[in-house]
């Protein structure tokens, strides 16, 4: 399945050394999950499997074509009715780690909210080990613009020598304001940079969420939470701008569903799970907006951009 060469350049896919196994709280259900990441052959992807299922029933490609549900988080689901919901973290995880390849058991219908970042997940990805396997990587080049939104929200792709990112929040309460950052992935800035931002809500959102029987796992313990210009939480922030940062760590987990990565720029205002979706069918509509190539040294990120001009 894999070999010990050196993959400095990203030209070969990967996949773990061996399972991993972790445990935690769904966000939404209030239900311990156990979870195992899995190696997997090489041109296989990331496929969840449902252990409480059997047969077909159980399996779930992750692809932006099995997303069935984005109103609270990403969900995918298959043909027999089966979801997993909540894999935006997860996925992020595997994209920033360079993961290509795994399977995804789990005994429930989310994944675990962890601490409400990526940083558990890659911690795990690390425990394991990475595996460089003989084909070589495929991804996705963006050819062309490609543009989704309203005139308020909106998530964009531009062609790039890279896999980059910029993000663009703007939010009354004054804890959070206006942010803005911007990026290259790659493995070490992910993880120094990103996997560590937490998900966020406001208590208002909260309460609402659990009088309709949702955020039943949520806690100070795996979110940040804003009551009116305050962040509640006693530790305060990870990160200055940690709302925006767990914005793009949401939209490389939501991309990393078009099932290789993208060479090209995202930029994204006000954009969530739903739009980060709405860009990839978008762009797989338009045949001319995108080719598959296979990797050939990509370019090492250049860490460390500027932050956006904030007006």
């Amino acid at each position: 399945m894999a070999n010990n060469r050196s993959n400095a350049d990203g030209m070969f896919q990967q996949t773990l050394k061996k399972a991993v196994t972790i445990a935690g709280v769904g966000l939404h259900s209030g239900v311990i999950v156990t979870l195992t990441i899995s190696p997997a052959d090489a041109n296989s992807g990331i496929t969840f499997l449902r252990t409480d299922l059997r047969g077909a029933a159980a399996v779930i490609p992750a692809r932006w074509d099995t997303v069935v549900d984005t109103r609270l988080c990403t969900v995918i689901g298959n043909d027999h009715g089966t979801t997993v919901g909540t894999i935006e973290h997860l996925m992020s995880a595997l994209a920033g780690c360079g993961i290509d390849n795994a399977i995804v058991s789990l005994d429930g219908i989310e994944v675990p909210i962890m601490d409400g970042s990526a940083a558990p997940f890659v911690a795990a990805i690390e425990q394991a080990g990475i595996a460089v396997q003989k084909s070589p990587r495929r991804i996705i080049r963006i050819l062309k613009p490609v543009v989704i939104g309203d005139g308020i929200k909106s998530a964009s792709f531009t062609p790039d020598d890279a896999t980059s990112y910029s993000f663009e929040i703007d939010f009354d309460s004054a804890a959070i304001s206006r942010q803005a950052r911007a990026l290259e992935i790659d493995p070490d800035s992910f993880k120094d940079e990103i996997s560590r931002a937490r998900t966020f809500g406001f208590l208002h959102e909260v309460e609402g969420l659990r009088k309709m029987g949702l955020a039943r796992g949520g806690s100070l313990d795996n979110a940040v939470v804003i009551s009116g210009d305050t962040v509640m939480n006693a530790e305060g922030l990870r990160f200055k701008d940690e709302f925006v940062r767990h914005k793009i760590l949401d939209a490389v987990g939501d991309l990393y569903l078009a099932g290789a990565p993208i060479v090209g720029h995202f930029h994204g205002v006000r954009s969530g799970h739903a739009l980060n979706n709405q860009l990839l069918r978008a762009l797989f509509a338009d045949r001319s907006a995108w080719r598959y190539e296979t990797a050939v040294s990509l370019p090492v990120a250049r860490r460390g951009l500027e932050q956006l001009a904030v007006a």
